[in-house]
């Protein structure tokens, strides 16, 4: 399983990286490998400022539907068009071609409190 370094993780298996002001986050290999194979990815909440926590969508899988947490409170300034044809890319690439958001957070220093990729290995591995 990869656990990219220069990405901050949450126990609810999100990835959260920042470019400049801008965030990109997604969910990690863990979690896509736990799903399955990946049918929908559905953000409802494309230009809504969300606190830290809230569901900014949801990703299907055959059997089931998983809410997707925001990883910092923010404002959600777009979704990754390219899963609307192609879902499978989280699966394929859930650190690159498969994000899922990208986030305009309210605080940049919020994303320093979330996990390092040692801490999040420690949550899954319990």
């Amino acid at each position: 399983m990869n656990f990219p370094q220069n990405l901050k993780y949450t126990s609810e298996h999100e990835w959260i990286r920042v470019e400049g002001d801008i965030a990109y986050v997604g969910i990690t290999d863990y979690a896509q490998e736990q799903l399955g194979d990946i049918v929908f990815v559905d953000i409802p909440t494309v230009g809504e400022t969300l606190e830290a926590n809230e569901v900014f969508g949801s990703i299907e899988v055959v059997k089931t539907v998983s809410d997707l947490f925001l990883p910092v409170a923010g404002e959600v300034l777009e979704q990754n068009e390219a899963l609307e044809e192609n879902p499978e890319l989280v699966n394929k690439d859930p650190y690159g071609e498969g994000w899922l958001i990208k986030l305009k957070p309210a605080d940049l220093k919020d994303v320093e409190s979330l996990l390092d990729a040692e801490g999040y290995k420690a949550v899954i591995n319990g």
